[in-house]
């Protein structure tokens, strides 16, 4: 079994509750992400913010919403996974509910964060893996067209 731990990003960007809507902005383009684990000072998960939440939230008509706390518009009952869960698990689960992340969290706390762009990352080494098993020799054929053997006696 390939654990979450193996493939999910260590550390995420978090923001806190009282965070506003404009901070959450910022960090998405910032550090290009597009999802936000919003955490206490212990890194217990209170929520998450996503693009699409913002974009919900974003009101065309007001340049700067720093009154808009991210309590506000976080999604609250948040789905997570452990960091010793199944890479395949964590798969299947984003893809029936067509999520764009699961939080990672190991003794009640949040480590790390495995987003369906990581999926992405672990499907190309895959298909690097195989390609270059493709084109690696058969050595029992390939490399023994070139080699003189001695002749035995049940050969002549």
């Amino acid at each position: 079994m390939i654990s979450i731990n193996e493939f999910m990003t260590s550390n995420p960007f978090t923001l806190r509750a009282n965070d506003s809507l404009e901070d959450a902005r910022q960090l998405m383009t910032e550090k290009h992400i597009r999802h936000i684990p919003i955490t206490d000072d212990k890194q217990h998960l209170l929520g998450l913010v996503t693009q699409r939440d913002i974009l919900e939230a974003t009101n065309p008509n007001v340049p700067q919403q720093d009154d808009v706390q991210l309590s506000d518009i976080m999604i609250k009952d948040v789905s997570v996974i452990h960091e010793s869960d199944s890479v395949r698990r964590a798969a299947i689960f984003l893809q029936s509910h067509k999520y764009g992340c699961l939080p990672v969290l190991s003794e009640g706390a949040l480590v790390g964060i495995i987003t369906d762009s990581d999926y992405i990352d672990i499907a190309i080494n895959l298909l690097e893996q195989f390609e270059m098993a493709e084109e690696t020799p058969d050595f029992n054929e390939d490399m023994m067209d070139d080699v003189e053997m001695p002749l035995t006696e049940e050969d002549l």
